[in-house]
């Protein structure tokens, strides 16, 4: 086993470094042909994609327009259900109110049933 000197370790160094040089200077040149082939298919697919893009635009608005109608469907359904039963409760306290008024009458028609009757058996 031998120690390099410094020449030795100065030239590979300088072996390596032009090695290095090489593999990037020798880069292979695109044929013009393929370079405008790529170009094109590198349009055609960002067409697509603009294309693409644009659709799911328009569906995104779509379904927005679409849970805006929504939303607004239930709340008037639910505006609808409200008003619907607050008739009904108008309703059933008139209902209520008149029952009330009838019953107190038939007590009132009773007792005066019961003081009338009292009243002939006393005579």
């Amino acid at each position: 086993m031998s120690i390099p000197n410094h020449n030795e370790r100065r030239e590979a160094a300088e072996a390596a470094k032009k090695a290095m040089l090489e593999k990037f200077k020798t880069k292979p040149t695109i044929d013009p042909h393929v370079a405008e082939q790529r170009a094109a298919e590198a349009k055609v697919r960002e067409e697509k994609r603009v294309e693409a893009e644009k659709r799911r635009r328009e569906r995104v608005e779509l379904e927005k327009l679409e849970r805006r109608l929504a939303a607004e469907a239930k709340a008037k359904a639910e505006d609808e259900r409200l008003e619907r039963e607050a008739r009904e409760a108008v309703t059933k306290a008139k209902s209520d109110a008149e029952a009330a008024e009838i019953l107190a009458f038939e007590q009132k028609a009773r007792r005066d049933l019961k003081y009338a009757a009292r009243k002939a058996r006393q005579k």
